[in-house]
């Protein structure tokens, strides 16, 4: 398609020139992990590959081992030790260079950030003390025997990398890595030629950067990711004292400088949650660098608007806009700047799902807003390709939440006759209060996309429609409805009784039903008067109860939490944790953890020790439990209950239904199905996977149930590679 750009934006489609390569336009997809590695090759080109043919002038790996003395499992990280993931990454190269991309490679070495579960190896780090990220790990710390080996495996692994076809090699200096660890103060307390003084510090550093243009320089861009500002004041580096001094030191020896903020060990710094965070939050940082360096400078910031984009390269902060969770929520943003389709953008939410799959250590990435990510290659999907309706059934989708919006959208664009359903007068379902919550309004982009789509489509094909706003549909209205086959969407609730994961049973006491007991919906939707004094009761892993607390202790209530699971310990994973708990903590919200419920009465609640029945456990026979009574419970007074302490499927239509099965033929109904919440309680990005999964796979024989998807493994017995070569190549 033509460009029906703004003049406005023509900058970010300017050619630029990096090293001996050329980026045909302004956007980087920078270095973001996706559970592929080297391992998985199909995996890594397919979804690397898509981005550049939605436009990305560049496209990196993740972070990239150089050696097994760097080895980040149990987490995934790519691989370039030797032959096998030169040809294994190959793949991904490869893949991108069809499109006029320039692939990207970050040379990755941990230190003592490098856990080495699956090696077994010991890295080496400047100085030796244990992580402040991984659990008990400790680096050797190097003599200038180990500091000239560890720069050739950066030279090694650079050559391994030009050979595998990338681009740009990048020295990777960012998150604490080894680097920027030899750089501050906070890491390096060493007292010899590569300690103490700015230039001995900046030492090893400069002489990597050097070897490894010497080494490649003529085939490939060097760039080096530096984080600028550790946000340790004094005691690492800021940007403004080390940060420019290193800039202006080492300006010769890049031809790209990749800039960040921040450590490892609270990397939502970098990568901020939307909760904390808008677009461009590092710009007060980065734009320091243009101002000391004559190289390309390239900076992250969850760009996802082309205003903001074009607006810092204008201003002269930043030469590249680069994006991680952007470019995986929509893989053709530049495209579609391009083309004039700002409104079909999937805007980032930036919830972090695609971290918190990742920091966990389960491949693959997954993504709220794109269903398609992470399964480019095992399922085949493409996010703006989809594969015409095979038959002439009628669809009526049964609510109009995350999962059934988009299996309604999928199904429309595959030329589906649809009926989207929801007595609410907005598609969105349970989204539409959420994003109420503070800090979560851009969630609301989740329903925004879809009701975007939804609206085009519906005019592009008469027959289909938004049924929205009327009385929710009862069986009997399914049943008469006259469509071919039914999607039931209808989501979940917050439990009003207590229903918990920690006894599976209902509190006894609790009502929701009661003025002074509150579930989530209701305080949402405006619906229960709360007292001064508010407790919470916490068995759910993720944002609901935090966001609660702030919302209410913000409001002037007074608010303490009863939590048995871990507040907010999903959070952890989305890098929400820290910022999380330290707003709760300026709020005065009493957190008490390891705690439970037995029973409520009026205005108070008799909570226990979860740890307080004894450590040791026997055989008394049946009828008495193996560990001694506990003997911890207290009470204590509150004005009002809110309870966060599980959910459950609304799935009362799907039953119905499926036990009136005997009917369907009769009213020409070929299949009933449920998707997403009504299926089983799960976070937003698998409610909509599944939404999107059933409209992909709506004429299989029981589209209920996915079909199998293509596993990329090892088969005992057959060669590591096609052709048996493998070459072992560690230089250890």
């Amino acid at each position: 398609m033509a460009s029906k750009r703004p003049a406005k934006y023509d900058i970010l489609f300017e050619p630029i020139q990096v090293g001996p390569k050329v980026m045909k336009n302004r956007f980087h997809q920078s270095p973001h992990c996706i559970g592929a590695g080297s391992d998985k090759p199909g995996f890594q080109a397919a979804h690397r590959g898509v981005k550049a043919e939605g436009g990305w002038g560049a496209i990196n790996t993740e972070y990239c081992s150089i050696h097994p003395e760097s080895d980040d499992t149990h987490r995934v990280s790519a691989r370039i030790w030797d032959e096998g993931d030169v040809r294994n990454l190959r793949a991904m190269t490869d893949e991108i260079h069809k499109h006029g991309a320039l692939a990207g490679v970050e040379m990755w070495y941990g230190s003592s950030h490098a856990p080495c579960m699956e090696t077994r190896c010991t890295p080496r780090g400047a100085s030796q003390y244990a992580s402040e990220f991984e659990t008990l790990t400790y680096c050797h710390e190097m003599d200038h025997d180990d500091i000239r080996q560890v720069q050739q495996y950066y030279v090694d692994a650079a050559l391994r990398s030009r050979d595998a076809g990338f681009d740009i090699v990048n020295v990777y200096g960012g998150h604490a890595y080894l680097p920027v660890q030899f750089l501050s103060p906070y890491h390096n307390k060493r007292t010899d030629s590569y300690g103490g003084s700015f230039e001995n510090r900046a030492r090893f550093w400069v002489e990597t950067l050097e070897q490894v243009k010497n080494a490649v320089g003529n085939d490939c861009a060097v760039a080096s990711r530096f984080a600028i500002d550790s946000l340790y004041g004094t005691a690492g580096v800021e940007v403004e004292v080390d940060g420019i001094k290193f800039i202006q030191l080492a300006d010769d020896l890049v031809d790209i400088w990749d800039i960040k903020i921040g450590d490892i060990a609270e990397w939502g710094e970098d990568a901020g949650p939307s909760r904390f965070y808008r677009q461009g939050h590092q710009i007060p940082w980065q734009k320091f660098v243009k101002q000391h360096s004559k190289k390309a400078v390239l900076g992250v910031g969850r760009f996802t608007d082309a205003e903001k984009m074009a607006e810092v390269i204008r201003n002269g902060e930043l030469d590249i806009i680069s994006c991680a969770r952007p470019s995986i929520s929509d893989p053709f943003l530049p495209q579609k700047i391009e083309e004039g389709r700002i409104d079909d953008v999937r805007t980032c939410i930036g919830c972090n799902v695609c971290i918190s799959r990742w920091e966990i250590g389960g491949p693959p990435m997954i993504c709220t807003q794109n269903a398609t990510a992470g399964e480019e290659y095992r399922r085949g999907w493409h996010p703006e390709k989809f594969e015409p309706a095979k038959s002439d059934d009628t669809i009526l989708v049964v609510g109009a939440g995350p999962s059934g919006s988009e299996a309604a959208r999928v199904l429309m664009e595959r030329g589906y006759v649809v009926h989207l359903a929801d007595s609410s007068e907005k598609i969105g379902g349970h989204i539409n209060a959420v994003a109420t919550l503070p800090g979560l309004g851009e969630w609301g982009y989740h329903r925004d996309y879809r009701e975007v789509q939804l609206d085009k489509l519906v005019k592009r094909n008469r027959d289909s429609q938004l049924a929205l706003g009327g009385q929710a549909l009862s069986a009997d209205d399914v049943l008469a409805y006259g469509a071919d086959k039914v999607i039931i969407a209808t989501g979940s609730f917050w439990n009003g009784d207590g229903t918990n994961s920690l006894t599976h049973d209902p509190i006894p006491g609790i009502d929701s039903a009661r003025p002074d007991h509150a579930t989530p919906e209701q305080i949402l939707g405006g619906t229960k008067e709360l007292g001064k004094k508010v407790t919470i009761l916490n068995s759910d892993p993720y944002f609901m109860g935090p966001s609660l607390a702030e919302l209410l202790a913000a409001r002037g209530h007074e608010v303490t939490v009863i939590d048995g699971v871990g507040f907010g310990n999903y959070m952890h994973f989305t890098l929400e944790a820290p910022n999380m708990h330290r707003r709760l903590h300026e709020l005065h919200v009493n957190v008490i953890g390891d705690t439970w419920v037995s029973k409520v009465e009026d205005g108070r609640i008799q909570t226990y020790n979860i740890w307080g029945d004894g450590s040791r456990r026997e055989y008394r026979g049946p009828g008495v439990i193996p560990r001694e009574e506990n003997r911890t419970y207290e009470w204590h007074d509150y004005d009002s209950l809110v309870l966060v302490t599980g959910r459950s499927s609304h799935d009362g239509l799907f039953r119905e239904l499926k036990a009136r099965r005997d009917e369907f033929a009769k009213n020409d109904i070929k299949g009933v199905y449920v998707i997403g919440d009504a299926w089983a309680p799960k976070i937003m990005a698998d409610a909509t996977f599944d939404g999107h999964r059933i409209a992909r796979e709506i004429e299989e024989a029981n589209p209920q149930l996915p079909i199998a998807y293509k596993r990329e493994a090892s088969v005992w017995g057959a060669a590591y590679l096609p052709d048996g070569e493998f070459r072992q190549e560690w230089r250890v």
